[in-house]
């Protein structure tokens, strides 16, 4: 686990590789679903892909909103834009229109559109990484740890090049458990949980979560068993930051940590 006293060497590395000089287009309100089954799939089951135009061999960062699985609209991280990279931003559905797992197959869905339509826009396909805040951490954990959803559309989980969730629930979600009428100070480890799913050959992970004084509930803590149980299993490639002084709202510092991460992993495969 790193603590932010170290962030500001971080924040001061380049990110020259990212900010190329260049025009930037986005496509809004995609259906990442090939045939709409309701009207309320048909609302909320979009996505907007922003890219480098006339740009080739791009990483794709898909980013899922927070709101506690009951709200929130997807967004592009303004500190995500002009950094040489595509942002995929996802809506899905919600409760209690829904509960689970179906926010998690739209998850899903959406990842899965990506994989099969970011080249087209010049995207490198086989550099993904999944992120977002809160539920939309928790979320971009579930699908990349329990490889079941993606395997649906015949992709493997591991082709993910990067799990980079922000404050998300490693236990089952509050959500879920409410769904179920156990409070939310009761923690639940199943099937719907990304602890549940540990795996020595699962793609990096960079787990971060604001001050364990100042998060929701047990945030950090569930983050810090996840790392730990990651690391126990095997997995060579599991990191934890804590960036003291910020609460659940801690994105504006973790951004750049995301976009460090993508460049360390680009970097390393381009190495022979």
């Amino acid at each position: 686990m790193i603590k932010a006293k170290f962030l500001l060497l971080l924040f001061l590395l380049p990110l020259s590789a990212y900010a190329q000089e260049q025009e930037y287009q986005i496509q809004k309100d995609l259906n990442y679903y090939s045939g709409t089954k309701d009207a309320y799939q048909e609302e909320r089951c979009l996505l907007d892909v922003y890219y480098p135009k006339d740009q080739q061999g791009f990483p794709t960062v898909v980013w899922f909103h927070g709101g506690g699985l009951t709200g929130g609209e997807k967004f592009i991280p303004e500190a995500l834009q002009q950094k040489g990279v595509a942002v995929v931003a996802v809506n899905y559905r919600l409760y209690p229109k829904v509960k689970a797992p179906v926010y998690i197959e739209d998850a899903a869905a959406a990842l899965s559109w990506v994989f099969k339509n970011i080249p087209d826009y010049g995207g490198d396909s086989s550099l993904i990484f999944v992120s977002g805040h809160s539920a939309g951490g928790y979320l971009a954990s579930m699908i990349g740890l329990d490889k079941s959803w993606l395997a649906k559309y015949q992709i493997d989980a591991n082709r993910i090049a990067g799990l980079i969730p922000f404050s998300g629930h490693a236990i089952t979600h509050f959500t879920v458990r409410e769904e179920r009428g156990i409070p939310g100070t009761q923690p639940v480890v199943d099937h719907l949980a990304p602890l549940f799913h540990v795996r020595p050959d699962a793609p990096p992970l960079l787990l971060i979560t604001g001050d364990r004084e100042k998060e929701l509930l047990g945030r950090y803590e569930e983050n810090a068993f996840l790392m730990r149980m990651m690391k126990v299993a095997g997995h060579q490639d599991t990191q934890l930051f804590e960036l003291d002084g910020y609460g659940h709202g801690m994105t504006a510092p973790a951004y750049p940590l995301l976009l460090q991460e993508v460049k360390r992993i680009v970097e390393r495969r381009k190495k022979p």
